[in-house]
């Protein structure tokens, strides 16, 4: 039987994800839910959390941005990846698939396909750019304050994101100026600060 603290857990994360649970139920039974925001906001943890309480019957696949990037300057190149062999095949009823880069390698690494007949969740930098709008159904924002999200970012990957930070935030910077990505977003929400878990929902 889950303790306590399990549970009160479980129900916070329904909570806090209401509004996008709302948003992919009334989407269809096979949706592509998109979630974008700066580094370190949490994309990742708020994916996994959605994929544990999908409200449909099948387990959503996800794709995650930091498997396609071809090094720290590729987020333009992922981009254009997700749009030709992701979203515009699965949008034309076409097979889709992605290419994994090998950041130990540094160099493209295997394809991994995906099934059309179940839904599609993307998170990672870029999602959100002007070309996949039309070839998704939700598409999410998570912000956060500056120095939370570079202290997560810095946790998760350590020392060797330290020396790219600024090269990684001019790209970004370049993408939110080409591609103005949150004003497209149906589900805006913040990630909680440094003293509390979770998400608010911004207006």
């Amino acid at each position: 039987m889950p303790d306590t603290d399990s549970r009160e857990a479980v129900h916070d994360d329904m909570v806090l994800l209401a509004p996008l649970l709302q948003a992919v139920a009334a989407a269809g039974s096979n949706p592509v839910v998109l979630i974008d925001g700066p580094s370190g906001a949490g994309k990742s943890t708020l994916a996994d959390a959605l994929r544990r309480h999908w409200p449909g019957p099948h387990t959503p696949q996800l794709v995650r941005m930091d498997d396609i990037y071809p090094g720290w300057d590729g987020l333009d190149a992922a981009v254009c990846h997700l749009h030709r062999y992701v979203l515009q095949p699965r949008h034309r009823g076409l097979p889709a698939a992605w290419q994994r880069y090998d950041w130990t390698a540094s160099q493209a690494a295997e394809w991994n396909l995906l099934d059309a007949a179940r839904p599609l969740i993307v998170e990672g930098c870029g999602t959100l750019a002007a070309a996949h709008e039309p070839l998704s159904h939700v598409r999410v924002w998570l912000a956060a304050d500056d120095a939370l999200r570079k202290q997560r970012a810095l946790d998760r990957d350590g020392e060797a994101f330290r020396t790219h930070w600024d090269q990684w935030q001019q790209e970004w910077a370049t993408y939110l100026k080409q591609e103005g990505p949150e004003p497209r977003a149906t589900v805006r929400l913040r990630a909680g600060s440094s003293g509390r878990r979770g998400l608010d929902c911004l207006p």
